[in-house]
């Protein structure tokens, strides 16, 4: 019992503050907005010649957007020394990280997939491809968290954290947005994309199921 409520305490105490920051659960949304819809401004706006980018500029935009705010998911709690009382507490720190990740999700990567449909449609994407595209973004934002949670948990006592955490984190996200991207462009033709499906749904179990101790080795490193 102690675990769960553990969970429920991290769940809460997060999204209490992330309310208290209104405004900063704006940013992720209005950037994701910008790129999707700016993007297509700077190339050719041809419906036809969009189609074609669509895949890519959404996967892009959604990954761009998961890594804002990233640097406070765990610094505010390391410069105030919460995070040094969690390390120390009798609950796995394993086990904090794991529901810091979900309630990150919650937070940044829920408001992207709510906004989908918005961006999908002026993208080219047609009306019928919009739920296999939402079943695709839904195990690859969760990566996207779960990865940018483990840079975050490397650089959090780093001056520079802010420049080199993209750094970390970006050549990991690949194969997401090369599976993502694949089973887009598979939506779009009318078919439901089961195999970058598949692989994004392994990516996600195995991320939330190993990347927890990850992170909680990175913490603890950098606590020391």
């Amino acid at each position: 019992m102690n675990v769960l409520a553990a969970a429920r305490s991290i769940i809460n105490r997060d999204l209490l503050m992330a309310w208290r920051r209104r405004g900063d659960l704006l940013n992720p949304v209005l950037f994701f907005l910008m790129v999707a819809l700016v993007f297509p401004l700077s190339v050719n706006p041809e419906p036809d010649f969009m189609r074609g980018l669509a895949p890519g500029i959404l996967w892009v935009a959604a990954l761009l957007a998961s890594l804002i705010g990233l640097n406070g998911l765990f610094i505010p709690d390391f410069e105030d020394g919460s995070l040094e009382q969690q390390a120390m507490s009798p609950v796995p720190l394993a086990w904090i990280a794991f529901w810091r990740v979900v309630t990150h999700w919650l937070i940044t990567g829920l408001p992207l997939l709510l906004m989908t449909p918005v961006l999908a449609v002026p993208l080219g994407f047609p009306l019928d491809a919009l739920p296999a595209l939402l079943a695709l973004l839904l195990p690859g934002t969760v990566v996207f968290s779960v990865l940018g949670a483990i840079g975050a948990a490397l650089t959090v006592s780093l001056r520079s954290s802010g420049m080199l955490m993209p750094v970390l984190v970006l050549p990991l996200t690949v194969p997401v947005l090369v599976f993502g991207a694949r089973g887009a462009q598979l939506a779009m033709l009318g078919e439901w994309p089961a195999g970058p499906f598949s692989m994004l749904l392994f990516l996600m179990v195995l991320g939330l199921a190993t990347a927890p101790l990850a992170i909680a080795g990175g913490l603890r490193i950098s606590l020391d």
